[in-house]
């Protein structure tokens, strides 16, 4: 069933982040249980240094610069310390994680991102294997996959290709599971086709070359008489 609201199709972070707020849905639906612990600390590291920062300024407008002065520098220094892991944690831990969870004992991680100007949605899942080992897994698809060319998404293509191409998933999802087997038989048809024409040239070749051959060896008006 296609979304009721419209996006511009031309707006490729509308197009992702719309798709990132369906992703954690689906997985929830399918007993995946959520972990917000990346949020937690994210929102720890940033409400910290907010704190810091307000109580400072705060103190320093209640008591006046003699009085504070000398918190003012550990002050900064801690505010800056925590902006520092706040980015750090962004761009080096989460690195665009927009789920984390659990199933049956299989942990997932999945992280989304697209290049500028292709709208193509990337994703990387990290998941645990039963030896409690971390495998990666990348796979993409264009949004047009899901979107209509309207602008609606619709969930049923989207849960499809997650279902098909990430194992996890599909073990959680058969039914979403869907084997390309139209893209198989387009490629034999495809070679069928190639060999077939393939085979015609060459006997197609094969009969002008005996052509030429015969009118090479062949007896024409005129020719092969002695002359007197």
């Amino acid at each position: 069933m296609a979304s009721e609201s419209k996006i511009s199709v031309y707006s490729v972070p509308d197009l992702k982040n719309t798709t990132d707020d369906a992703l954690p849905n689906y997985l929830s639906s399918l007993k995946f249980k959520q972990s917000h612990y990346f949020t937690d600390v994210r929102l720890i590291l940033g409400y910290a240094a907010v704190i810091i920062g307000g109580a400072l300024f705060y103190f320093d407008w209640t008591l006046g610069w003699d009085k504070t002065k000398q918190w003012t520098l550990p002050a900064v220094i801690i505010y800056f310390l925590l902006n520092g892991a706040f980015t750090y944690w962004i761009y080096m831990v989460e690195k665009g994680a927009i789920f984390a969870g659990e199933r049956d004992g299989v942990k997932i991680v999945i992280s989304t991102s697209f290049d500028k100007y292709i709208p193509i949605y990337n994703v990387t899942v990290r998941h645990t294997t039963p030896q409690n080992q971390w495998k990666e897994i990348k796979v993409k698809a264009p949004f047009t996959r899901w979107f209509t060319s309207d602008g609606r998404f619709v969930a049923k293509p989207f849960q499809q290709f997650l279902a098909s191409e990430i194992p996890v998933i599909g073990k959680a999802d058969p039914g979403n599971v869907v084997e390309e087997i139209g893209r198989g038989t387009d490629k034999a048809t495809e070679t069928t086709a190639s060999s077939t024409s393939m085979n015609v040239k060459i006997n197609d070749l094969a009969g002008v070359l005996n052509h030429l051959q015969e009118r090479g060896t062949g007896k024409t008006p005129g020719k092969g008489k002695k002359r007197g």
